[in-house]
């Protein structure tokens, strides 16, 4: 008798924390972050198809470094004095 009271309040237990689980879950998941004021929008990846995959290579490397330059020389905002 005392280890079914045991195993029940086990499962009792197991079963609060899962709902608890479940709950502080679907808060996390519902977070859409806000998209940062001044970032660069997605660059798209632009390859010739008839070149061999070097070439390929090159270009998406050529592509990345060009937009990491722009993306350098945007200023930064400055914070809010408060």
């Amino acid at each position: 008798m005392k280890s079914l009271f045991g195993l029940l309040g086990l499962l009792l237990v197991l079963a609060i924390v899962a709902l608890l689980a479940k709950k502080q879950l679907g808060a996390v998941n519902g977070i859409q972050l806000p998209v940062a004021p001044g970032t660069a929008p997605a660059v798209s990846v632009q390859v010739d198809p008839q070149a061999n995959v070097q070439q390929q290579s090159q270009q998406i490397q050529q592509q990345f470094k060009a937009a990491a330059e722009a993306a350098a020389q945007q200023p930064r905002p400055l914070p809010d004095e408060k």
